[in-house]
């Protein structure tokens, strides 16, 4: 009787602590993705609390586990953090989940493997002060202790991905996969990260430029870690899925740019064919086969252009594009009635010279086909046309569906 008495004020003195622990204003939160780390999690919590004890900052440490069954919960309570626990699988939905649960006006986010140093907390957390949204950890000007990084990751992994990324998107960063990174609250609220898995990362990097976030980068070490396992990441897949990523959030580089190269690649075969075969050498002569395809890459391109119109308003819709003052300005000019309008003019212009063609033909007795070009100029704009009033229809329909606005409709 006495021992459960005793066990229910223990109990009830523990929950009052913890309540009074979540009423305390927190500076900065440390989020860390866990899944079996045993090994390191207590180095990386032990360095983070010892970090906000020397900065003077009232911070607190948030593991976010993903299903460890090798005692990484027991260990992070142990060491004062505040464990999450996280059922849907992947660093970033384990990210999302702890960030979701933490407190602080500030967050840092790092690996429970000890290969970042959580003593650098406090300078993450000064540069948030001093303004800045996003704090990307630099590994490459910091410093790649011996055995920390796989040579395909540090010579090429890692800089192409940050390459593409700079160029796709004008980030400006030189290590776009650093695992230790800080950003402020009232960024992170704005940006609406969906990824579940190792795209995070990217995600939020790419989502921040579009709205003008302001992203600053300081020099970090990175040391070998201490997980005594294999590592989650798997270097060809991984890469893979950041690149597939990258190129899904950019539609202009994935769909319009190859378009409208295949579209005047295409009309300027066709319109150079048109009067007759062109002799490139003395043995090289280009005719109607030639021309042909020349048709072909303008109907393609044409399609591929599409797509990425297509594209442009789905990403704005689901809010995947932040920067598209330019896309509203467009759509804001481009009504269904336009589209069909140039569709239609295209068509008929298409079939005007078709049916000319076709009446000199029957006029002709039907007998061989000599304006062979001329078929192929004129059925391409025919085409062309068709393509322009179904897509029309199509991207009117996706305004409608996705609540942007074509034309008429509002934005919402």
């Amino acid at each position: 009787m006495m021992g459960s008495r005793m066990k229910s004020a223990l109990t009830s003195e523990g929950a009052l602590r913890e309540a009074v622990g979540a009423m305390q204003p927190v500076d900065v939160s440390v989020v860390i993705p866990c899944l079996n780390e045993a090994n390191s999690l207590a180095f990386c919590i032990d360095k983070a609390v010892n970090a906000f004890r020397n900065a003077g900052l009232s911070g607190e440490v948030v593991v976010a586990d993903n299903g460890s069954n090798d005692g990484s919960v027991v260990i992070a309570e142990q060491h004062g953090a505040r464990v999450v626990h996280v059922a849907e699988r992947g660093y970033g939905a384990a990210l999302r989940a702890g960030i979701a649960a933490s407190r602080g006006p500030y967050i840092i986010m790092g690996d429970a493997d000890d290969s970042y140093d959580f003593t650098e907390v406090p300078r993450f957390v000064e540069k948030l002060r001093a303004g800045f949204d996003v704090v990307m950890g630099n590994r490459f000007s910091g410093g790649i202790r011996p055995g920390a990084m796989p040579r395909l990751h540090k010579y090429f992994g890692n800089p192409g991905l940050t390459a593409l990324l700079n160029l796709l998107f004008h980030v400006g960063i030189g290590d776009s996969y650093c695992g230790m990174r800080g950003f402020s609250r009232a960024l992170y609220d704005r940006l609406d990260v969906r990824s579940s898995g190792m795209e995070f990362a990217l995600e939020m990097i790419i989502k921040s430029a579009q709205i003008g976030a302001r992203i600053t980068e300081i020099s970090i070490v990175l040391w070998p870690d201490k997980r005594g396992r294999a590592p989650h990441l798997r270097s060809f897949r991984d890469g893979w899925r950041s690149l597939r990523f990258m190129l899904l959030y950019a539609p202009n580089w994935l769909f319009l740019l190859p378009g409208a190269l295949l579209v005047v690649l295409g009309l300027a075969l066709v319109s150079w064919l048109l009067p007759g075969p062109r002799a490139i050498t003395p043995r090289v002569t280009l005719d109607l086969h030639t021309m042909i395809f020349g048709v072909i890459f303008t109907l393609m391109g044409a399609q591929v252009l599409s797509i990425g119109a297509f594209a442009k308003v789905f990403s704005y819709a689901e809010r995947f594009d932040r920067g598209t003052v330019s896309l509203k300005r467009v759509l804001r000019r481009v009504t269904l009635e336009s589209g069909l309008l140039l569709g239609g003019g295209l068509f008929l212009a298409g079939f005007a010279g078709c049916a000319w063609i076709t009446w000199q033909w029957a006029a002709s007795g039907f007998g061989p086909l000599h304006e062979v070009r001329q078929v192929l100029f004129w059925s391409m704009w025919l085409f062309l046309g068709l393509q322009v009033i179904f897509a029309s229809f199509f991207l009117s329909m996706l305004g409608i569906s996705r609540g942007t606005f074509i034309g008429d409709y509002d934005l919402k």
